[in-house]
């Protein structure tokens, strides 16, 4: 999946951005309290996708 996509997800499932890190982009749940960071690579893996969606408890793509 693409990164971009992967973001547009994020927030359309109500997280929002927390921080900028050096490598890595910090998103937040606030309903269910739960942080997740996602890697500044084109692609995200199947793997990392599903990992990501389950950290913040949002439903996956």
């Amino acid at each position: 999946m693409k990164r971009l996509d992967l973001i547009r997800h994020i927030e359309k499932q109500g997280c929002v951005l927390l921080r900028e890190g050096g490598n890595h982009t910090v998103y937040v749940n606030r309903a269910a309290r739960k942080v997740s960071t996602v890697p500044r690579h084109r692609e995200i893996n199947e793997f990392l996708t599903r990992k990501i969606c389950r950290e913040l408890e949002i439903l996956q793509p």
